[in-house]
């Protein structure tokens, strides 16, 4: 065989193994889907979801399972393993596939087959479940976050027994209005189409979103709205206004016919719990409290990655400056604001601006509150953020034990979903749309001083998304409708 001959050889058969992979991509999906809606199963691959994705976008999973954990995962186990789950007597649960195909790859030799396997790890997921009873969920206010919470919603509905959207509430609810909002839900400039389908049903005031009807709600104050009346009953309200940040005036929510609990997409004032999901959910009374904050984009960045650093070295001392895309609290061209500096215009400046993380600490972290300096830099692009932490430390440590434990953290235990350890020399802001961890640990761009005493670590997090999916998981707990994980 001559040397052309050896190359276009090595070429086909490197064609046809992509193709080969690509083809057990598509039944995966196929298995994938079928898991989700029959048996409402959600599998993901270290945190990353795998319901409503391409051939292509598996097999890019896949590639990042292999890089992160170190070993050969490839879409052939995946497929057999989920396979193998569609037929076992696993009730509803969360799984995680690429924990599962690692330890496959690891202890196959102690099992008699697959099947013995997966009936061994997900034993405790075994049969019926206790039935869980879906949570209706209403939106007050549909901006950038409110917009994006009805498309995860949405998006994570299945087969209806977690969160369910049944209202939108805006200020007006003309047809012109509703027509207006749709079209914002179905195209977004940051993130591109919506991947669904929304009806306008104007006769009775409703969007159809994927086969869900959505009552489009006209109310100017909170405790106007008798939701009872539209057949909304105990209902979650997810406050996307960041008008009402207290006790009393969210408390407003409560005095509306048909809700139960609330939840703020900002930081509160005075006495509600705000919570990093990951962090301190599990410390709040979810049937104490009625209401809710998830806290900032920015707190739900950094608090897991304060929480490894303080719980692996023990912090002295730090300063956090985050670098943030502008938001439409800032104006597009120079007018007046109440804010100095935010009045500038926000397309064409850097602008210095205060941030809240300091203070986030004394209710997520207390034991760290007066040990931080915090500061903002809003810049010129439409979404991400990059959180820049500079601390010193109890003890010393190096570039790559730093690393080391943010990977550890990335794929063990409670903050899997919380922390993504990134590895790419070329990662900037845009390659962060769409992420759903709040923290993308930049581990190329770590510091560590030559006294060793010291660190200087990179925090990327889609300030739109990344912190839409927080609201998400902290719902699903505080309205008690999460499935058993195994991650």
């Amino acid at each position: 065989m001559n040397s052309h001959d050896k190359v276009s050889g090595e070429y086909e058969a490197q064609l046809n193994d992509w193709i080969t992979q690509e083809k057990a991509a598509l039944d995966l999906i196929n298995v994938v889907g079928k898991l989700w809606f029959e048996k409402s199963i959600e599998l993901v691959l270290y945190r990353n979801q795998l319901v409503d994705r391409s051939a292509s976008q598996i097999m890019n999973l896949h590639q990042y399972a292999k890089d992160i954990v170190k070993k050969p995962i490839t879409v052939f186990d995946t497929l057999d393993l989920a396979r193998e789950i569609l037929n076992s007597n696993t009730g509803p649960a969360r799984i995680d596939i690429g924990k599962l195909a690692f330890e496959w790859h690891n202890e196959k030799s102690n099992y008699a087959s697959i099947s013995a396997f997966i009936g061994d790890k997900l034993k405790q997921l075994a049969g019926g479940n206790a039935a869980i009873t879906p949570k209706d969920v209403i939106l007050f206010g549909f901006g950038r976050i409110g917009r994006l919470a009805a498309r995860e919603i949405i998006n994570l509905a299945g087969k209806g027994e977690q969160l369910r959207l049944r209202a939108i509430v805006t200020r007006g609810n003309s047809n012109d209005e509703i027509v207006k909002r749709a079209d914002l839900l179905r195209t977004d400039s940051v993130h591109g189409p919506f991947p669904g389908t929304v009806i306008e049903d104007l006769e009775n005031k409703t969007l159809i979103i994927n086969g869900h009807t959505v009552h489009m709600i006209d109310a100017k104050n909170p405790e106007d709205v008798d939701y009872t009346k539209y057949g909304i009953n105990n209902a979650l309200l997810i406050d996307n206004t960041g008008v009402f940040r207290d006790d009393k005036e969210l408390s407003r929510h409560l005095k509306a016919k048909g809700v139960d609990k609330v939840l703020l997409t900002a930081p509160a004032k005075g006495d509600v719990p705000n919570v990093v999901h990951g962090v301190n959910h599990e410390t709040v009374d979810i049937n104490k409290h009625k209401i809710f904050s998830a806290a900032s984009c920015t707190t739900n960045a950094i608090m897991p990655i304060l929480f490894v650093m303080d719980k692996e070295f023990g912090i002295q001392k730090g300063h956090i400056e985050t670098v943030h895309s502008y938001t439409n609290d800032q104006n597009l061209l120079d007018n007046y604001h109440k804010k100095y500096r935010r009045g500038r215009s926000a397309a064409l400046n850097m602008v210095i601006t205060e941030t809240g993380a300091e203070s986030a600490l004394k209710k997520v972290l207390p034991h760290l509150s007066g040990k931080f300096t915090a500061n903002s830099v809003r810049v010129p692009t439409p979404n991400v953020s990059l959180a820049i932490l500079n601390i010193n430390l109890n003890r010393e440590t190096t570039r790559d034990e730093v690393n080391e434990i943010m990977r550890r953290y990335a794929l063990e235990g409670n903050l899997m979903e919380q922390i993504q350890y990134a590895m790419s020399n070329e990662l900037v802001s845009t390659d962060v749309i769409g992420n759903p961890c709040p923290s993308v640990f930049d581990s190329q761009a770590t510091i560590v001083s030559p006294d060793k005493k010291s660190a200087v670590l990179y925090v990327w997090y889609d300030n739109e998304y990344g912190y839409t999916r927080q609201v998400i998981r902290f719902c699903k707990h505080i309205a008690d409708v999460r499935r058993p994980v195994y991650y």
